[in-house]
């Protein structure tokens, strides 16, 4: 991977493929591999003719690390997105993101407007501006110095995964505490460009795509059929009519 500095942040890359720029940002525990690469997304994108940049979010993957929770608010990790705009002198971008990665496309989407062609919002509906339950369990099981003491389902689940991929797990329990701060509708209804809202009709995390797509001008929704949060990810159908969506606004 490359890399660049913005600040003292270091933020890790990958750029792939020639043609229009689509900007990638995974989502939260996750990094570009896990969320981009193994599901198949930057072949399928490097394959439709487009220059595929996907990025680890600060404090995962081969990014730099931080235990500062001020540090993962979105409107930062939405700046590092932009900062690596300009380090490729890409002027405007496609921008997709997936979960967390769909809430700082948003901030993106509404604080550097100019910068944004079209927006793909993954894994994240209506919990954009409601919510999306209470976290706080899960920082609470990264910080536990013995995980056989972590209880409930979720905590266990994301517990497990920063250990088998040797995470920072100090620096995700940062990152889960301030990276989860919600839009407003007001906020959405600011995002004037082309959008299309995805979610698993068996996400319980996300929140229904629809309401939150309508929030937007020239927002759309589409339901990956019998998918959850996690699956979703890699699902051909959404595959399929993010491509459909792309071309009709190029």
């Amino acid at each position: 991977m490359k890399s660049f500095q913005r600040g003292e942040r270091e933020i890790a890359f990958i750029d792939e493929g020639e043609g229009e720029p689509i900007l990638l940002i995974h989502g939260f525990a996750s990094n570009h591999f896990v969320n981009w690469v193994s599901p198949g997304w930057v072949k399928t994108l490097r394959d439709g003719g487009y220059r595929v940049i996907a990025l680890d979010n600060l404090g995962h993957g081969q990014s730099g690390k931080s235990h500062d929770p001020k540090d993962y608010f979105p409107v930062e990790m939405a700046a590092d997105a932009v900062a690596l705009l300009d380090h490729l002198h890409i002027e405007h971008a496609h921008v997709m993101g997936y979960s967390m990665g769909a809430r700082i496309t948003a901030f993106l989407a509404r604080d550097y407007p100019e910068r944004v062609r079209s927006i793909i919002l993954g894994g994240l509906g209506l919990g954009m501006v409601e919510g999306v339950g209470e976290w706080d369990e899960i920082a609470e099981a990264l910080r536990a110095p013995d995980p056989s003491t972590v209880t409930g389902e979720r905590p266990k689940m994301f517990r497990t995964f920063a250990d088998q991929t040797k995470s920072d797990r100090l620096a995700l329990a940062a990152c889960i505490e301030t990276s989860r701060t919600l839009l407003t509708a007001e906020d959405m209804g600011r995002i004037a460009v082309p959008a299309l809202v995805a979610v698993g009709t068996k996400d319980d995390i996300a929140g229904k795509p629809q309401p939150l797509a309508e929030m937007m001008p020239q927002g759309q929704s589409f339901e990956i059929e019998g998918r959850d949060h996690m699956l979703s990810v890699g699902d051909r159908t959404f595959k399929k009519r993010a491509l459909e969506f792309l071309e009709d606004v190029r």
